[in-house]
């Protein structure tokens, strides 16, 4: 059988080598160059260090700081049941007066509304009946609305894997987000303001689109708008001109359109600009000269597509969409081979009915993961969603009336794929394709589990900050840190002799224990975390000085050194436990309510006094034992 003080030993060293397996991920990400962390994401594997890495706090190493402001007339528009012209108007003038003065947006809209004399109980259900009364009740809804904000942000935020964020409300209605050495700043942007609105929109028949296109085309040429009755009774795909058989050529703005209403205001900019088109189509039809066949959907050379989308918004152009429909966009282009083997990018425009025929609110389940063997997506990242009993009623009830129909996948109003319906689908399940890479995918899961924001959040600034101390006052407080340790091993050493060293010993223990700690937990290391680990190695000084004293007062009274070790621990412990969990506990309540700072104190004075717990008093009696069971002493040097 092993003695008593073997097994503590064997127990300090499986910590020991625990602890510093730990320390190793952080020292080698920390020490590693920037062209080696480059070597390693691009095969996949820095993500093993970065999960079981001590991270640094925005004081320390600087990171994004983000003020978002909640889309209020957004939110009132997305709230209201009935939308007409004089609303609007409303509406629109009280968002500019809003955004100018800065003054409270629900006294001027209900300004506005007097003013024009808007009955406000036409547009909004079941919030009162005079203006006062439903403009306070949207007010109630918007202070609402940025709770829920402010939660799904730091909900996604979390998800990310970003450590300890600041994340709080500023003003009524902003949210605060820093994030601390955050390495792609895009994709933290996009996931932030993403609101996460998934939506199914079938497509209109081909024959629509074609004839909203000859539309346009007559428009472009002849300045004059066509009323044309669409007969979907054929059902053939007449799009646009083969891929295959365009005969591209450069051609100007200015040339294209010629003298056409859209001449000048067709240019994005000052200067013109170059477009490709269709040479067979470039007179007679300019509109289609602009487009191209992909696969019988309507796609858009990228060079084209700010043009397109300038005739498009025109609202001339727009009256000539049919009513009970609308144009949305693909997510990202769209790479194809051409006839002479170059390549180019094409984004897709796809026109849906005008109402979602259903909402993502039924999602339950959002996960990205790998497309399996035998599917279109096989070895491609997809996002699998699952459905509510009651989402999964309408999705059979969708899929099984709509067979060879295409449904578009719409999140935030850009199209991620639009598959054709074969098949009754009863169980809800379904995915999302066409992804780039497994990071778009994680972060798609993320935003569609953590929930949709409730209106859009605008971003009012952002910046990327260095380390919020200053470079120079953290060296110096780090020297600081080292030269009050570094005296306070010199004194117990000096004071305490033998016994000092042992003290030292575990002090070391306990700096170790604490970084390996937060390495493994991925916690977050601040300057106030800092000051928190510093005022732990006083704590366990505290706890051996305590303990020493304890022992010579035992030695004056005449017992034996095994005896008065014994009893100056026995004695001690009380003492050292009553003062040490009562620390605990304030800890713990800082570290669940704290944020930024009083957080980063609170999480390495937790994890500092555990370990100076277990060094003070667990590894220094061991140590004893150790040195008592092998030799007998007569005296202590104490």
């Amino acid at each position: 059988m092993f003695k008593k003080t073997t097994v503590r030993l064997i127990i300090i060293g499986a910590v020991l080598i625990l602890a510093l397996y730990s320390l190793y991920w952080t020292i080698a990400y920390y020490t590693m160059s920037d062209k080696k962390k480059e070597e390693l994401r691009a095969k996949g594997k820095l993500e093993k260090y970065e999960d079981r890495t001590m991270r640094l706090g925005l004081d320390l190493q600087g990171g994004m700081h983000i003020v978002l402001e909640l889309d209020i007339p957004k939110l009132v528009e997305s709230i209201a049941t009935n939308k007409t012209p004089q609303f609007y108007r409303a509406l629109n003038e009280a968002a500019e007066e809003y955004r100018k003065t800065e003054a409270d947006f629900f006294n001027v809209f209900l300004s506005k509304c007097d003013q024009y004399k808007i009955r406000l109980i036409k547009h909004f259900t079941n919030r009162g009946f005079k203006n006062d009364e439903i403009v306070k009740s949207l007010e109630n809804e918007a202070k609402d609305a940025i709770k829920r904000a402010l939660e799904i942000i730091r909900n996604r935020v979390d998800q990310f894997g970003v450590s300890e964020p600041t994340i709080q409300r500023a003003g009524q209605y902003r949210i605060i987000v820093e994030l601390a050495g955050i390495q792609e700043p895009e994709r933290a942007r996009k996931l932030i303001q993403s609101t996460a609105l998934l939506e199914f929109y079938l497509l209109k028949e081909p024959a629509v689109t074609q004839k909203f296109i000859e539309a346009v085309d007559n428009y472009l040429k002849t300045g004059e708008k066509e009323v044309v009755k669409i007969d979907t009774s054929q059902g053939e795909d007449t799009s646009t001109v083969e891929l295959k058989e365009a005969k591209d050529k450069a051609v100007s703005v200015s040339e294209l359109l010629g003298k056409t209403p859209l001449g000048a205001a067709a240019t994005p900019d000052s200067e013109d600009t170059t477009v490709i088109v269709d040479e067979e189509l470039f007179r007679e039809r300019p509109f289609s000269s602009l487009l191209r066949n992909i696969g019988g959907m309507v796609g858009v050379p990228e060079k084209n597509v700010r043009l397109v989308k300038k005739i498009l918004s025109d609202p001339e152009v727009q009256k000539l969409l049919p009513y009970d429909s609308k144009l949305l966009w693909s997510a990202k282009p769209r790479r194809i081979t051409l006839a002479d083997g170059t390549t180019e990018n094409y984004f897709l425009l796809y026109h849906v009915d005008k109402d979602a025929a259903m909402q993502g609110k039924y999602i339950t389940d959002a996960r990205a993961t790998i497309g399996g063997t035998g599917s279109q997506s096989a070895g491609q990242p997809i996002v699998s969603l699952n459905m509510n009993s009651e989402g999964a009623r309408i999705w059979a009830r969708l899929t099984g009336s709509n067979i060879g129909k295409r449904l578009a996948i719409v999140l935030d109003n850009k199209v991620y794929m639009a598959p054709v319906i074969r098949t009754k689908i009863p169980n809800g399940a379904s995915v999302i394709e066409g992804l780039e890479d497994m990071s778009e995918a994680k972060d798609i899961a993320i935003v569609l589990r953590a929930g949709a924001l409730p209106a859009p959040v605008d971003i009012i600034e952002e910046r990327t900050v260095g380390p919020s101390l200053g470079r120079d006052s953290i060296n110096l407080g780090v020297k600081l840190g080292i030269v009050g340790f570094c005296l306070i091993i010199v004194f117990m050493a000096i004071y305490y002799k033998l016994s000092g060293l042992i003290a030292d010993l575990a002090l070391l223990l306990n700096l170790v224990f604490v970084l390996a700690i937060m390495s493994a937990f991925g916690a977050t290391l601040t300057f106030p975390g800092i000051a928190g680990l510093i005022l732990t190695v006083g704590m366990s000084v505290d706890a051996n000085v305590l303990i020493f004293e304890r022992i010579r007062e035992e030695l004056d009274r005449g017992k034996t050194v095994r005896s008065a070790i014994d009893s100056g621990y026995a004695r001690a412990l009380t003492t050292i436990l009553d003062a040490n969990i009562t620390t605990i506990f304030a800890a713990l309540i800082l570290m669940q309510f704290g944020t930024g700072p009083v957080k980063g104190f609170a999480v390495t004075l937790f994890w500092g006094i555990l370990s100076s717990l277990f060094t003070a008093i667990f590894v220094t009696r061991t140590i004893y034992n150790y040195v008592t069971e092998r030799k007998v002493l007569k005296t202590l040097s104490i």
